[in-house]
């Protein structure tokens, strides 16, 4: 109906306005029912079931305990809306009959203190005897529950928007004895699903779950209780503060670094502290708080905590690698004298060539604008940051390195493999195109197994990149690789036919005979290897590795095999599984 009204051209403002003062006006408890039920509709944290909206509107902010009586039915729910509000038979969840009603009831003053009243309802729910009976590690009792789970969850959600003071005495009463309830276990286990592992003890508090979501009158309270402990770990390591940095709640960080006992640099299980967090997380202002703390410090792990990352990640250093949505927080840190830019990890790796490898271009200008930055510093093993950005093909991040004269682009690594090999692994054309346009660049250049760029692009299959190696006059097609294959003779035995003619079509390429080993590789189905064929070409010369290919396989069968774009023709061994 509202859309056949919407497309009338009728203003909806004053039907919706009309509509809900006839609900107002419904006897009984229709009116409350109805414009509570509108109010957990359209302000929820997520689409509710029929069932949990049911319970919601059944909880009495000053009761002890859920009257069951209360429960209403849900076609008396729905039919108090007077049509505004339908379950979606999709998705059995309660929604509104049209976009433009949400849109309306959002508007401030329609649905006046919707979040103190919601965020009221889920903690004096979470308060009521019967739930904090429950073991907090006992979880059968969801579905006899239904509105649990949704009021563990996002309780702080309404609470951080608005809070009454008796919605502030309902969470202090809830979180005196956190950790030992059941929404503690729930939460806890929510937002670390996708991150963590599970624990059996989480350790979860109410000073972390106050900051987690990040309600500050909460937490101002929790810090002034006798034997509050500020530094508190829990189970994963992550301390209020690191909660906090983490979500990006400015005002709570704020209060507990004014705590004295608060330790800014406390690290978790992972030697990750509440800097790195905040750097990881992209929080500008909450970095600037913890910068201006002497004990945080952004260049080093928590030198009084094991480092269990394996790498020593520096917060810093995660600033650098996320770079693409953190330039203002690169900003802010790079600002501040205490931050070393150029600090490796344990890998040796610099944030500069951290940001090269993830291709932060944004990120390595205001790096090399500081002029103490070392853009080509390799770390324990060999890589460069034109290394790294030329294995990921960061196209742009290789075109502002190469225009430097201070990067030699043609530094291997501890394999021998150069930029150009990389880039020819993983067949990034614009990044091949860059450095061979270099002067300094060897396309000849070998890796640790002798495998050239040629061979390296040839073995992946990547066609276009081959011809780009191809169309340099001091290309050497003859270089072999360990095994003696040469970039023809890799082609033939991976059947790469059109780059097998793109090899023969150069008179000074060698052709290559198949070994035993090389025609019997696979078995699982027939399989197709070819050799160039050429009135000159020496089918019967030997390799150092090689026999001749009629020797090979002797059941095979030869055949002349033409390509629609290349001429000659190919010897094709077809050898049958």
């Amino acid at each position: 109906m509202l859309q056949k009204v919407a497309m009338t051209g009728v203003d909806l403002d004053s039907v919706y306005s009309r509509t809900l003062q006839r609900i107002r006006e419904q006897e009984g408890d229709q009116s409350r029912l109805g414009m509570e039920a509108l109010m957990w509709v359209s302000h929820s944290e997520r689409p509710l079931r029929i069932d949990e909206l049911c319970y919601a509107l059944a909880v009495g902010t000053e009761a002890t305990d859920l009257d069951h009586k209360n429960i209403q039915p849900q076609d008396k729910v729905l039919g108090a809306c007077l049509g505004l509000a339908i379950v979606d038979t999709e998705t059995s969840t309660v929604r509104l009959t049209h976009y433009t009603l949400q849109e309306y009831l959002s508007r401030p003053g329609i649905m006046a203190g919707a979040h103190k009243t919601l965020g009221q309802t889920c903690l004096a729910y979470l308060n009521y005897d019967q739930v904090k009976g429950l073991p907090a590690n006992n979880l059968s009792k969801l579905a006899d529950m239904p509105f649990l789970e949704y009021s563990s969850l996002h309780w702080g959600d309404h609470a951080k928007m608005e809070l009454s003071d008796h919605g502030r005495s309902l969470a202090l009463e809830l979180l005196d004895q956190y950790n030992n309830h059941i929404s503690s276990t729930l939460l806890f286990n929510q937002i670390c699903r996708h991150h963590f592992h599970q624990l059996t003890h989480h350790l979860f508090t109410g000073l972390h779950c106050a900051s987690y979501f990040g309600i500050d009158g909460v937490v101002a309270a929790l810090i002034e209780t006798k034997g509050c402990d500020v530094n508190q770990r829990d189970g994963y390591g992550f301390t209020p503060l690191i909660w906090a940095a983490r979500q990006g709640n400015q005002g709570v960080v704020r209060l507990l670094l004014a705590h004295d006992d608060a330790d800014p640099d406390r690290a978790d299980n992972d030697s990750r502290t509440p800097l790195w967090w905040a750097s990881w997380s992209g929080h500008e202002a909450v970095v600037r708080l913890l910068l201006s703390c002497d004990e945080a410090n952004p260049n080093e792990a928590n030198p009084n905590e094991p480092d269990n990352t394996g790498r020593g990640e520096r917060p810093v250093w995660w600033t650098f690698w996320k770079g693409h949505r953190r330039v203002k927080v690169v900003r802010c840190q790079l600002s501040r004298d205490k931050v070393n830019p150029d600090k490796p990890d344990d890998y040796g790796q610099t944030p500069f060539g951290c940001a090269s490898e993830s291709g932060r271009e944004g990120v390595l200008k205001l790096l090399l604008a500081r002029g103490d930055v070392n853009p080509d510093k390799p770390d324990n093993y060999g890589r460069t940051p034109l290394w790294w950005a030329s294995w990921n093909g960061h196209e742009e991040v290789a075109r502002l390195l190469l225009a430097r004269g201070d990067v030699n682009p043609d530094t291997p690594n501890k394999d021998g493999q150069t930029p150009l090999c990389c880039a020819c692994e993983d067949g990034h054309e614009g990044v091949v195109r860059l450095l061979l346009t270099h002067s300094n660049v060897n396309p000849n250049s070998t890796d640790n197994n002798r495998r050239t760029p040629l061979v390296i692009a040839t073995s992946n299959g990547h066609e276009e990149v081959v011809r780009l190696l191809l169309a340099r006059n001091d290309i050497n097609l003859d270089i072999p690789d360990i095994y003696g294959k040469t970039p023809l003779g890799v082609a033939s035995l991976h059947g790469y036919m059109e780059i097998a003619a793109l090899l023969q079509l150069r008179t000074n390429c060698t052709p290559y005979t198949l070994s035993q080993r090389e025609v019997c590789l696979r078995s699982s189905s027939a399989h197709t290897y070819m050799h160039p064929f050429r009135d000159s070409s020496p089918l019967n010369t030997r390799h150092k590795h090689s026999s001749h290919p009629l020797h090979a396989a002797p059941r095979g069968r030869l055949v002349l095999a033409t390509s629609p774009r290349y001429s000659p023709p190919f010897l094709c061994l077809l050898c049958p599984s």
